[in-house]
């Protein structure tokens, strides 16, 4: 080590060095990003001041070096842990211990499992870890006897782990986007599928070029008010909890760059940002939005430019299937109406009966996706009614004994209509309509099921069902007053109702009032 890198003045210095050192194997500087982090993990004093010193005007890549310092495997562990972006790090085998940096190697790979980091080994004691040994038996990616190391070997030394240390990265970025993209692909009739797709797209995107984290996907939707630019999916500074209109996120600026490209459908690049715009065959419009580099080689744009085009046939992909999936939705809830028609009710009672379904179950706890699931099959609840006669349907005084067993018939009649599709939101509303007259103390229809036997999204649309009766006017009763019905909810708890499903209502009672009032027939409480 002593070569050309160590020097007299080097030596002089030592007790500045141990300052400097202390201060500096702490946090890292708020501007850490902008460096390459280089740990130096050796017992000598000298060592790390001399590497330091050789280093000092190093750059790789537009960024310099931030060195940080330990002196035993045990403070580089602690140190690792707090710098997980740590690129190299120049590992002493002897330090507290003779195989303290072959424990270190292990602990690295195995524990912390971090295989991105370059691991450079150093010994001055080459016998007690000979190199072909410690080569085979150890997952390092350079071995150097410290007296072979001249100022420019280990400056090339350095400059081979960057270079590595950058690649690995950018694999394991690609690596990400290509899980995120195959996520979407096995779940692409799921709701989020779309936005899954796209966050994967921006994230493949920045790596091909190194682009910096900002992106944009944004995708142009015809609303009622006229036709907004809506942001699909984000990263780096532009990331955002959900879905957003355009102008809500960026600043004019930005915004005017996307509209225009939309505008006039066409791409533009510039030196430190790009909008990207791509059209599928149907008619698909989409901008993808970069910005924060610094410039672009003639390859770079033409590789996004196929790249974005390629993408456009998969989302397109994507945009067909959600519209076989939203159809399939308005079929569904297009036949809850046309029972709820015949038995001379409004469309509105199901919408009502949705809504209230998915307020109940996102307060008790349901998944989003169970949520949205129980709000498109609710509607289906009373379907087995299209083989009620309407002599029974329609009765307007109170049925017979006869008459009302035929009227049960409604919930199995549902069941065996719906039960055998193998689309997952029908096999959904045949239970349903199976349930929803069970009662919790098991003295309801047709199968006298009990509590928890009783499927949650039939417990859930009795509630719904139940209460949009008692608020609507029927050709057999008038509507009730809100008080008598908060009566009647408190009595059937436990008895008709689950009880906590019950307790969650009256909590609720608020937003229930308020959903009963958006879609009312004519009553407002």
């Amino acid at each position: 080590m002593r070569d050309d890198i160590l020097s007299e003045k080097a030596q002089d210095e030592e007790e500045w060095f141990l300052e400097d050192e202390a201060e500096e194997s702490g946090s890292a500087p708020a501007v850490a990003t902008d460096y390459w982090k280089i740990i130096i993990a050796d017992d000598e004093p000298e060592v790390h001041h001399v590497t330091r010193l050789v280093l000092s005007d190093f750059e790789f890549d537009g960024k310099k070096l931030l060195f940080l310092g330990a002196s035993s495997a045990r403070e580089a562990e602690r140190m690792l842990e707090e710098h997980r972006d740590t690129a190299v790090i120049l590992l002493d085998v002897v330090m507290e211990e003779d195989d303290s940096g072959l424990k270190l190697v292990k602990y690295i790979r195995e524990q912390l499992r971090n295989h991105a980091i370059r691991i450079i080994l150093r010994t001055g004691q080459p016998g007690q870890a000979p190199e072909k040994l410690v080569i085979m038996e150890y997952d390092i990616n350079d071995y150097k006897e410290k007296t072979e190391l001249t100022s420019q070997k280990l400056f090339t030394t350095i400059v081979a782990a960057l270079r590595s240390y950058r690649d690995i990265k950018v694999i394991e970025s690609n690596k990400n986007g290509l899980e995120e993209i195959i996520q979407a692909s096995s779940t692409i009739f799921e709701l989020q599928s779309m936005k899954k797709f796209a966050s994967g797209v921006l994230t493949q995107l920045t790596s091909i070029v190194h682009l910096h984290k900002n992106a944009l996907h944004c995708s142009l939707a015809v609303t009622k008010d006229g036709s907004d630019i809506f942001i699909l999916a984000a990263s780096g500074d532009f990331v955002v909890p959900e879905s957003h209109k355009l102008r809500d996120v960026v600043d004019d600026t930005i915004a005017g760059d996307i509209e225009r490209s939309f505008t006039e459908k066409t791409s533009h690049f510039f030196n430190d940002r790009l909008v990207i715009y791509v059209q599928s065959k149907t008619g698909i419009e989409n901008v993808i939005y970069l910005n924060g580099f610094q410039s672009l080689s003639e390859w770079d744009r033409y590789l996004i430019e196929i790249y974005c085009t390629n993408v456009t046939i998969a989302f397109e992909n994507i945009y067909l299937n959600q519209e076989i999936e939203n159809t399939q939705k308005e079929i569904i809830f297009t036949m809850g109406e046309i029972t709820e028609t015949r038995s001379k009710e409004t469309g509105y009672h199901v919408k009502r009966v949705a809504e209230y379904s998915r307020l109940l179950a996102l307060s008790y706890g349901l998944s989003e996706e169970e949520t949205e699931t129980l709000r498109l099959a609710s509607p289906m609840h009373d379907v087995g009614k299209v083989g009620i006669p309407d002599s029974i349907l329609n009765k307007p005084g109170k049925l017979s004994d006869e008459e009302f067993g035929i009227m049960k018939s409604h919930a199995a009649i549902g069941h065996s209509m719906l039960k055998h599709s193998q689309i997952k939101l029908l096999n959904a509303a045949a239970t349903i309509a199976h349930q929803h007259h069970e009662r919790y103390d098991g003295s309801g229809y047709p199968n006298g099921l009990k509590g928890e036997e009783i499927h949650i999204f039939g417990r859930i649309t009795a509630i719904a069902d139940v209460f949009d009766a008692l608020c609507s006017e029927r050709v057999y009763k008038k509507a009730w007053e809100l008080p008598d019905i908060i009566s009647l909810f408190r009595e059937e708890r436990g008895k008709h109702f689950d009880p906590v499903l019950v307790d969650i209502f009256l909590a609720n009672l608020d937003a229930m009032v308020r959903i009963r009032n958006e879609y009312s027939d004519d009553k407002v409480f």
